[in-house]
């Protein structure tokens, strides 16, 4: 497990943050990846209703939502991360930030999402 101090996960916390206060302040100022999750976040929510079948967007929890949006953003747009490293941030956000079921729903959707969408592992 990588240490909560290494400064990738700064970020992704960080931009997990602005994402979860987004949902409920939509003149957030937000980083640049922020910024680019957002401008792309119609396409990103479809992924994410395709991945998660039986969970209506609207229905998943704030949190897991939010580090959902930075999964995907990540595994489809950020080619240059790995899609184990994406998949273990994830979860490991989830653990920290989310409910008891948080990693394996969020680990199952991603999953999914790299399934769906073809990306080799």
């Amino acid at each position: 497990m990588k240490k909560r101090s290494d400064p990738r996960h700064k970020k992704r916390e960080n931009i997990i943050r602005e994402l979860f206060v987004w949902q409920f302040q939509k003149d957030l100022k937000a980083s640049e990846t922020t910024k680019q999750v957002l401008e792309n976040l119609k396409e990103i929510d479809d992924k994410i209703k395709k991945a998660a079948t039986t969970w209506p967007i609207e229905q998943i929890n704030r949190i897991d939502l939010a580090i959902l949006r930075l999964s995907v953003y990540e595994l489809t747009t950020k080619v240059d991360i790995p899609p184990k490293v994406v998949v273990d941030e994830a979860v490991e956000l989830a653990k920290e930030y989310g409910a008891d079921s948080s990693p394996k729903f969020v680990n199952g959707v991603l999953g999914k999402v790299i399934d769906l969408e073809g990306i080799s592992t």
